[in-house]
């Protein structure tokens, strides 16, 4: 089963090609942050109109890459939700096209279960079952997954995911778009201490999370001041420990409670330097095990979808004739968008 996945759910266009037997042949991804920059965050009708411009060239070029002319090609995968329904509707529109020219299945698949799946890009890949820690701009959430389309979500954000945290405190530092990654290489030069930031909601049982109250403790903290470089980088030190420390803990929770030997950990934060580190001290101290995709795997990309498309067509999935799409879609035990 050879399947081509295309990713159109918000400010990157990926198009990869992925073989059940042979793995990852092409991933080609062109992303829409310097056109998003001059705002400061994603305008959803510039997304939408840049993956039309991008997709047929980035599908042109992930089929040469991978040397498989459409003929190859066994079946379509496409970002169906969550996401920008105007960027959605772009991509699966245009996969639902191909499938039609080519005679071929296409399926619709979850974004979130895109990013669980993704560590099985990797050579060591992890086997079912196994926790998740899906960390995102969007989403931050632990997931028990058990098998292909059987997820369980344990615990979730109750407001802001922690890579919106990061985003949001990036701006009050004067980072600029996208901050989460500026704000963690500024971390790299300060010295934690100087703030008392919370952890939120590690004072009760249980596994949800909430960042908005960290990101105002902030705020409050950095208010009428002016910083020179140094007390910005000791900043931005102190609250990357305080999201650090609370998904370490709840991670360390989730593990005792579910007994999982395996750990993911998946999205944009997952790419963080310093909660690698702490995740994987973590789940060894408790007999388990860490994994991580290559970082360029932890943000949005074609390859992930392609995966996961593959999975569910090698298991008998398909959806239907219509091109689908949902701006909002929970994570369940329906992998799929059904048929």
């Amino acid at each position: 089963m050879r399947v081509i996945g295309i990713e159109s759910s918000c400010d990157e266009t990926g198009v990869a090609v992925y073989d059940e037997e042979f793995g990852l042949l092409s991933n080609q991804l062109h992303s829409q942050v310097a056109m998003h920059q001059a705002y400061g965050g994603v305008v959803p009708e510039l997304a939408s109109r840049d993956h039309i411009r991008r997709l047929l060239p980035l599908v042109r070029a992930a089929l040469a890459e991978a040397r498989s002319p459409p003929d190859r090609i066994d079946g379509i995968a496409y970002t169906a939700g969550p996401g920008l329904i105007g960027a959605l509707l772009v991509g699966a529109s245009f996969a639902r096209s191909l499938a039609y020219a080519w005679g071929r299945p296409a399926i619709g698949v979850h974004h979130l279960e895109g990013h669980l799946l993704a560590p099985l890009l990797e050579r060591d890949a992890p086997v079912f079952p196994f926790l998740a820690l899906l960390v995102s701009g969007g989403h931050t959430q632990l997931v028990d997954v058990r098998g292909l389309g059987r997820y369980r979500v344990l615990g979730q954000s109750q407001d802001d995911a922690a890579g919106e945290a990061f985003d949001k405190t990036a701006k009050l530092l004067g980072l600029p778009y996208p901050g989460g990654a500026a704000l963690a290489g500024l971390a790299e030069r300060g010295s934690g201490g100087r703030h008392r930031f919370p952890r939120p909601m590690l004072d009760r049982p249980g596994l949800d999370f909430s960042f908005s109250g960290l990101k105002t403790a902030v705020r409050v903290a950095l208010r009428d001041r002016v910083l020179g470089e140094q007390e910005r980088a000791d900043a931005a030190r102190d609250f990357e420990d305080a999201v650090v420390d609370t998904l370490t803990e709840k991670c360390r929770r989730a593990l005792i409670a579910t007994g999982r030997e395996r750990m993911v950990v998946a999205g944009g934060v997952g790419a963080n330097k310093r909660l690698r580190e702490r995740l994987d001290r973590m789940a060894r101290e408790l007999g388990a095990r860490a994994h991580f995709p290559r970082p360029e795997f932890c943000t949005d990309n074609g390859a992930m979808i392609a995966l996961a498309g593959c999975m569910h067509l090698c298991a008998g999935d398909t959806t239907g004739l219509a091109a689908q799409a949902r701006a909002h879609w929970p994570l369940g035990d329906d992998g799929t968008m059904g048929g």
